[in-house]
């Protein structure tokens, strides 16, 4: 048995939810397939010591927001889950847990059809809200690893407990390898460090949050559009920090004082050693440039609008390679973290609406195919896109679309209920 519903929403996670809160809000039946529980992502792929990087003053979703007594701190993941289930309880979505969706496609009568773990499904309109982080990358070059190194990907990690005794090599200095390798670091473990191009931030300076002042200064409301290399921007590392401890910077420099040993990217896995690039002291360079930066902008923000705020001198370099350190010997290494990210993965979604990369082409979350959105990817539209910060905006933008595809449908002789559309839509423009 077919069951049609007038939206069918994908995801049960922040983006998700904050869909399923508009549209309940504006009357529109729909539903949101779950293929776990709430907070899957933040219960299964988060290591025992993660917080949030984000302050918990932008943990805001439509309808509901943070209400601890902590606002400038940072919920560790169990919390985290907590604020999600608690959002869905606050507003009961029409939410199928344990759901998953396999196919989705579009029939010749012009609705989606969903093939899912509990039959099939049939949908006027369809927002994929399953975020960017779907199978974890990791290197070809992981196979030509000696068969004692015990890998696990970032998001598999958990303590450093988990791993078998002795040194460490994490790959990837983006925020989960930088604090991934903080986390062994702290508990003793021997660490080794392949550095990548990923740029840094200062937690704190001049007495505020460095993510405080830049929502002040509207950095958060600035449209992908706005910046020259659109696509560029939509892949770039986060900058690394960390919310742990109530929150603190992340100096590989500092930690190379401590003991822990820092290479350049990568490069080849031989028998018995590991090679590294020359570029160590390029990309440590080129991290505290953006850091700095930042600061920069910080302060002609405070200049510009006289506001009385405590200096602080700028940062130093408490370290720098005195040497390439070009390899690494494999036979004392007793596991390696792959912290290189994720890859996409919407093969499940059979309607073409993707670039050469297998990025889901849009505006906005608007693709070309009239009735398919996308919600919850970085830098959708603005920064906090994929995060709690802006998540709610896009999906506000998305709702007023669906409601605007359902007054065309109706207009035009579409049996909403029925889902029997009597003449194919044209473009996307009425909607602009």
């Amino acid at each position: 048995m077919t069951e049609h519903v007038a939206v069918a929403v994908v995801g049960g996670g922040q983006a998700g939810l904050a869909m399923s809160w508009h549209l309940r809000a504006l009357g529109v039946d729909h539903v949101v397939f779950e293929r776990s529980r709430v907070g899957h992502e933040w219960r299964e792929r988060r290591w025992d010591s993660f917080c949030l990087v984000t302050p918990n003053w932008q943990c805001r979703l439509p309808g509901y927001a943070y209400t601890g007594d902590d606002p400038d701190g940072f919920m560790a993941g169990p919390q985290v889950v907590t604020f999600l289930e608690r959002y869905a309880a606050s507003f009961g979505p029409p939410l199928r847990e344990g759901v998953a969706v396999h196919r989705l496609r579009r029939t010749p009568a012009g609705l989606f059809e969903l093939l899912t773990s509990a039959g099939r499904y049939t949908a006027d309109q369809v927002v994929v809200a399953t975020g960017p982080y779907h199978r974890p990358a990791v290197p070809r070059v992981a196979e030509r690893l000696p068969a004692h190194i015990a890998q696990v990907h970032s998001s598999q990690y958990r303590n450093p407990a988990q791993l078998p005794g002795g040194p460490v090599l994490v790959v990837g200095t983006g925020q989960s390898g930088c604090q991934i390798a903080e986390d062994l670091h702290l508990a003793g473990r021997p660490v080794h460090l392949a550095v990548g191009g990923a740029p840094r931030a200062a937690r704190r300076y001049r007495g505020r949050d460095t993510l405080a002042w830049l929502d002040a200064m509207g950095h958060y409301d600035r449209g992908v559009d706005e910046f020259g290399d659109a696509d560029e921007v939509r892949l770039r590392a986060n900058h690394y920090m960390t919310g742990r401890d109530g929150g603190r910077d992340i100096d590989l420099r500092r930690f190379a004082l401590e003991g822990m040993r820092l290479y350049g990217r990568l490069a080849t896995v031989e028998p018995g050693r590991a090679t590294f690039a020359d570029d160590l002291a390029a990309n440590l360079d080129r991290a505290d440039a953006v850091a700095e930066g930042i600061k920069d902008a910080i302060d002609g923000y405070i200049a510009r609008n006289a506001i009385d705020a405590p200096g602080e001198p700028r940062y130093t370099p408490v370290w720098r390679p005195q040497e390439t350190v070009a390899e690494l010997s494999l036979d004392g290494v007793a596991a390696v973290v792959w912290s290189t990210g994720f890859h996409r993965d919407h093969r499940w979604v059979e309607v073409p609406v993707f670039d050469g990369r297998g990025y889901p082409t849009h505006e906005r979350g608007v693709t070309g195919c009239p009735g398919l959105y996308f919600l919850g990817l970085p830098w959708q539209h603005t920064w906090g896109s994929g995060r709690f910060a802006g998540v709610a905006r896009d999906a506000a933008f998305l709702a007023a679309r669906i409601t605007a595809t359902r007054r065309r449908q109706i207009t035009e002789g579409v049996s909403w209920l029925a889902g029997t559309p009597t003449e194919t839509y044209p473009d996307l423009e009425w909607a602009a």
